[in-house]
């Protein structure tokens, strides 16, 4: 059997690491479906992996990456056929199943999207879990009332994959957007996202009253910690705020006064066990209405390869990166 390469995270007696090694198909996870991989990208649970500084898979040697996109070579299961152009992002990949980082991947078809009419493989993974988180984000808040007469919804991470999206996203349904940063230097880039306003993360009142004005209609929060307590203290009467993120802090130190003096929620975003009634129906609306303008110009940091992981996911923890990272692998099939 031939064999290909992988980018393969190893738990030894030093802790964990990454590395590019040679594997075969009988060494990966069981599934349904073989496919060739032309793109993956990268997210913050995938530099927590790669750098071995966060405990994402669950068993090893894994192959580390929660996207993919590429073109299907064999499938036992009947949804799927030879040439099928399919993704997966955020369904256990790099996790329980070997994920995206690898010329070859065998998967679950259950983990596997069909590739949406109005998406390319590049930009479905310029996308990615980034891009169906943000989503996801969005379809919640809308599901729970929230509206643009509400007031601006704030945005912080706003620089990173799932920030930058969901500020696109928000004006497309009408919103009025704030970016909360800590780069005032990427204000221009922002507001061609799709901010109205931008405001630096240091300027933010991160410890006081249980409430303090009401400033935001709603937020969609990528950092935890201070900021997240911060966001629920300022957000106006019956506003939602989607928690995506701990980039900040996983703690959340506040109180349930914004919850039942103001009806704020705090409505949990989780990409990976997402009904796959909803995965399919966020993935057609990326391909569709909601898909982001300039994908490639806006979204796009840098295609790389393989190799080229390792250092970029250090530099997405050291929070240096701005838009996405796409791993070029395949390429477009």
């Amino acid at each position: 059997m031939s064999s290909f390469q992988a980018l393969r995270v190893q738990q030894g007696p030093g802790g964990r690491c990454a590395r590019l090694e040679s594997v075969t198909l009988d060494e990966l996870t069981p599934g349904e479906v073989v496919l060739r991989v032309a793109y993956s990208g990268l997210n913050y649970k995938d530099a927590l992996a790669v750098t071995g500084k966060g405990a994402i898979a669950r068993g090893y040697p894994r192959t580390a990456g929660i996207d993919l996109a590429g073109v299907v070579e064999a499938s036992s299961d009947p949804a799927f056929r030879p040439g099928d152009r399919v993704l997966a992002a955020g369904a256990n990949l790099g996790e329980s199943l070997d994920g995206g980082l690898a010329e070859r991947a065998r998967l679950p078809a259950a983990a596997l999207v069909p590739l949406p009419r109005g998406l390319s493989l590049l930009e479905s993974m310029a996308l990615g879990t980034a891009g169906f988180t943000a989503a996801l984000a969005l379809r919640r808040l809308l599901e729970n009332h929230q509206v643009p007469e509400r007031g601006p919804i704030a945005v912080t991470g706003a620089t990173g994959g799932v920030g930058g999206i969901a500020l696109g996203l928000l004006k497309r349904e009408g919103f009025t957007t704030a970016a909360i940063t800590g780069k005032p230097d990427s204000a221009s880039y922002l507001r061609e996202l799709g901010a109205d306003e931008v405001v630096a993360r240091e300027s933010l009142t991160t410890a006081g009253k249980p409430l303090e004005t009401a400033v935001w209609g709603g937020a969609v929060d990528n950092l935890g910690g201070d900021t997240l307590a911060y966001l629920t203290r300022t957000v106006r009467p019956w506003g939602n705020i989607a928690c995506v993120g701990l980039a900040q802090s996983p703690a959340l130190n506040t109180t349930v006064m914004p919850l039942i003096l103001r009806g704020v929620s705090l409505l949990g975003i989780h990409s990976v066990e997402v009904p796959r009634a909803w995965r399919l129906s966020l993935w057609d609306k990326l391909a569709g209405e909601w898909k982001p303008h300039d994908i490639e110009r806006l979204i796009v940091r840098a295609i790389i390869g393989l190799e080229e992981v390792p250092r970029a996911c250090e530099e997405l923890l050291a929070g240096g990166a701005r838009g996405r990272y796409v791993v070029r692998i395949g390429g477009e099939l």
